[in-house]
């Protein structure tokens, strides 16, 4: 019996999201391989603009608590300038090295233009800095708005990156844990 549990967080604001859409395909994927799952979506949060100095503001202990409770994490963003949501760099803000070191974590971006590829470097970036272990499989969703029909994809190759990536956090969420890296011993915030 799979004892894995995966916590997707949101961090697409829009009601009618692309991004929730893919994160929900590869939620579906991580159950139809054993997982347990929760979608953080983080419009349902009561997240202020991070204070280091009001650590516990709004719902950060339940968002904490949520992504503590995790195994592996989906992270999921559209492209905004270059990189990842306002949203989810607020929520990633309210959690630190409790929450994601050692966690596997599973990146999916999501782009209007061809091809979202600093977006997914950039949470590489930060998850490195947290001592997470990123998945290599990464998925995106290139020029969104042709790639549905309502909920359903349309291009059955993005489909199939999506739920790879959702099996591929259920397969690797126990992993050994690699020394820390340069980036997270380097992060000074991180033990605030």
């Amino acid at each position: 019996m799979n004892d894995t549990h995966v916590v997707a967080i949101c961090g697409s604001l829009r009601d009618a999201s692309f991004t929730r859409i893919g994160l929900d395909r590869a939620l579906s994927a991580a159950e139809e391989f054993g997982a347990s799952t929760d979608h953080i979506d983080l419009r349902e949060l009561d997240l202020p603009v991070f204070d280091p100095d009001d650590r516990d503001a709004g719902d950060a202990d339940e968002l904490r608590r949520r992504v503590d409770a995790a195994d592996s994490v989906l992270l999921g963003s559209p492209v905004y300038h270059g990189s990842y949501s306002s949203a989810l760099k607020n929520a990633l803000d309210y959690c630190g090295f409790d929450e994601f070191e050692h966690t596997t974590v599973g990146l999916l971006a999501v782009s209007g233009g061809a091809f979202p590829v600093t977006t997914l470097d950039h949470l590489r970036s930060v998850c490195r800095a947290l001592n997470a272990w990123v998945v290599p499989h990464q998925a995106a969703i290139p020029t969104a708005r042709s790639q549905f029909d309502g909920t359903a994809f349309l291009d059955a190759n993005v489909e199939e990156r999506i739920e790879t990536l959702g099996r591929r956090v259920v397969e690797y969420a126990h992993i050994e844990p690699d020394p820390r890296t340069v980036e997270s011993i380097e992060n000074v915030g991180g033990d605030d």
